[in-house]
């Protein structure tokens, strides 16, 4: 018995071990310094297939939680295949991925939850939009402007994304918002909303029917009713996507990336 035992731990080790990263030869990473929350991160860079040998500028997305999106290795709970889904469409487009970890409540919530805390969103996004983004757009070849310029996350990145949108519209013209966690701060959004006049910002919602939280769809549509209100739905400004059977995970993500981003760019 002790040997069969032995033996199984020595092949689940070995098959754990055997898994090899998934991330394509266009993802590469660099670390930055973030004065704002006196820490560092691992910022993952995706390039599309003919960028080293084109002379053009490309638009840019900016996305959450980066371990998550290139590689199987150093993702939680499966990897959102964003290179390969890029890829098999020739997008282009440059994605600039930030790894949000232990930090991650803190970083993304825009305030604090009497509960969980958090409420440091100020703090991130402010090193988004005047330290990493200035980085990128001198890096790289880039588009600059709002139209040429996406912020995408799911969960607390969805609330995160959508909130960055609105703190900073003539920096972020494009959203994708999954399965956004608008709960956590679902009374101060409300009030940023009210206090907001004009939004002309496009936005991809999204959240699946069964999520395991009854208030993930009608707090997306209490949202999408706010935005409808601020600007004429013939603009098509905003698309309102929710998926039947989908759950709150990286592999309804993963599924919906391409339609969201088909329909952003």
């Amino acid at each position: 018995m002790k040997l069969k035992l032995l033996f199984l731990f020595i092949l689940f080790y070995i098959n754990s071990n055997a898994q090899q990263p998934t991330a394509s030869k266009q993802v590469s990473s660099f670390s930055i310094e973030i004065p704002q929350l006196k820490t560092v991160k691992k910022i993952w860079v995706y390039l599309p297939k003919e960028y080293a040998t084109s002379t053009q500028k490309y638009p840019v997305i900016y996305m959450h939680d980066a371990q998550n999106l290139f590689d199987v290795t150093t993702s939680y709970a499966g990897e959102w295949n964003i290179d390969e889904t890029l890829d098999s469409i020739n997008a282009k487009v440059i994605v600039i991925g930030i790894e949000n970890k232990e930090k991650r409540m803190e970083e993304l919530t825009p305030f604090k939850h009497s509960k969980y805390g958090g409420g440091k969103a100020d703090e991130y996004l402010d090193f988004i939009v005047n330290n990493l983004k200035p980085k990128v757009d001198a890096t790289y070849r880039t588009k600059t402007n709002a139209k040429n310029t996406a912020i995408i996350g799911s969960s607390l990145g969805g609330l995160f994304s959508f909130y960055a949108a609105i703190k900073y519209p003539k920096v972020f013209g494009k959203v994708g918002c999954f399965s956004p966690a608008f709960w956590f701060n679902r009374n101060e959004i409300n009030d940023v909303l009210d206090q907001t006049k004009d939004f002309n910002t496009k936005i991809y919602f999204l959240c699946g029917d069964d999520e395991g939280d009854a208030d993930v769809i009608p707090d997306m549509k209490n949202v999408v009713h706010w935005v409808n209100t601020k600007r004429c739905e013939c603009k098509k400004l905003n698309k309102e996507v929710i998926v039947k059977g989908g759950k709150h995970n990286e592999k309804l993500w993963r599924e919906s990336f391409k339609k969201a981003y088909l329909w952003l760019f």
